[in-house]
């Protein structure tokens, strides 16, 4: 494709996903699925508007997006954030983190879908949605400790699960033992936490020095590019490389106001394509395979989410009113799950027809029901007084 058509096609993808976006914004209409729909509609499986040269850049592109992600995830788990709301933000998110993931991947298997897929798919299934829900706590008009406590466990949830996440790409991956395991895991995940130590410890002391406060945005996307480069060459994971450079940043950079707080402003044209082609990469053919095996998904992922809640909630020792109602208001899920899905696909090439329609098709349904219902246990937590369930 020559290099006019590509700039046009580029050009066009980001006036209609803003279109898209805004008209999201003002409808309330999930902003995420309306993006993945119109990526559905142009791509090959619909009008084949997008030419295989701008799709050919996905990968590129995708690598940088879900860096910039996992750099503002690992920024949520600083030592202030974690003190700050006690036990019941790591008992509630790390017990639904656990319960989906086993839920869905023993459902799964059970049903006679290869473990390593289903182990996949359950990890994907662990993402939530923290714009999402953000929105829906600041359109409920409700403060209490239900909605403080919701707000924090929706900024470290998908940290744990991207962490989740990646040691499930590297069991997946390996049917040689447990010695092979053991090593894939030592090279993939401990050469990404020392990748992320290695460039975010100077980052955290050098940055934010030319604009006292906060890194500049060209440090900021040097710094996102160096950690996606360094990771792809050394064959270790992007995403928790990002993430502990992240953290690293947010618990040591004493000096800034907000750490990376310039990644915020340009991650989202970035996601704009993302969701655009991930939505053009979906088959219908896919979409008609799912049939029982989608439902059950669906349905374990929902079962996972209030199982861990209550227990969760139970063992943070949440008030009794609200032990019910953190499962329901953390249904929600969108672009961390993409964004995990597109990923494994391209590590497991044979699953990724089946892991992007599993986790498109999720997404879809959890950005239309999981909000309201998100409202709907706000609502009921702060009708209820805290001593009766």
């Amino acid at each position: 494709m020559d290099l006019a058509g590509f700039l046009i096609t580029l050009g066009v993808l980001f006036l209609a996903g803003l279109a898209a976006d805004e008209f999201g914004r003002v409808t309330r209409f999930p902003r995420v699925t309306l993006l993945l729909l119109l990526g559905l509609a142009a791509g090959n499986a619909g009008l084949g508007l997008i030419p295989e040269g701008v799709a050919a850049w996905f990968d590129a592109l995708s690598i940088i997006a879900l860096t910039m992600v996992s750099f503002l995830l690992g920024g949520s788990i600083s030592h202030g954030n974690l003190m700050r709301h006690g036990r019941a933000i790591l008992a509630i998110s790390l017990a639904i983190v656990a319960f989906t993931i086993l839920l869905v991947t023993a459902g799964l298997t059970a049903v006679g879908m290869d473990p390593g897929l289903a182990l996949l798919l359950g990890a994907v299934a662990t993402a939530t949605a923290p714009a999402a829900m953000t929105d829906v706590i600041r359109q409920s008009g409700v403060e209490n400790g239900f909605t403080d406590t919701l707000k924090a466990i929706v900024a470290i949830d998908d940290a744990w699960g991207l962490i989740v996440f990646s040691v499930a790409l590297v069991l997946a991956g390996h049917s040689d033992g447990w010695m092979g395991v053991l090593s894939g895991t030592f090279h993939e995940l401990g050469g990404a936490v020392a990748l992320g130590i290695g460039i975010g410890i100077p980052a955290a002391f050098l940055t934010g020095r030319l604009k006292p406060g906060e890194p500049m945005q060209a440090e900021a996307i040097g710094i996102v590019f160096l950690t996606a480069g360094i990771a792809l060459w050394s064959e270790v994971s992007f995403l928790i490389a990002g993430m502990t450079a992240g953290a690293i940043i947010a618990n040591f950079a004493r000096h800034h106001d907000r750490a990376f707080h310039e990644i915020e402003h340009i991650q989202w044209p970035f996601m704009i394509l993302f969701f655009l082609l991930a939505g053009a990469s979906l088959e219908f053919d896919a979409l008609r395979m799912l049939g029982l095996t989608g439902a059950m998904f669906v349905v374990l992922r929902i079962l996972g989410r209030l199982a861990g809640g209550i227990v969760g909630a139970r063992l943070g020792g949440a008030p009794c009113n609200e032990v019910l109602w953190y499962g329901p208001a953390l249904l929600p899920q969108a672009g961390v799950a993409v964004g995990m899905a597109l990923v494994a696909g391209e590590r497991f090439p044979q699953w990724e027809t089946a892991i992007m329609a599993y986790t498109i098709t999720s997404t879809v349904i959890f950005e239309i029901l999981g909000p309201p219902v998100t409202l709907l246990a706000i609502r009921r937590v702060s009708r209820k007084p805290s001593g009766h369930p």
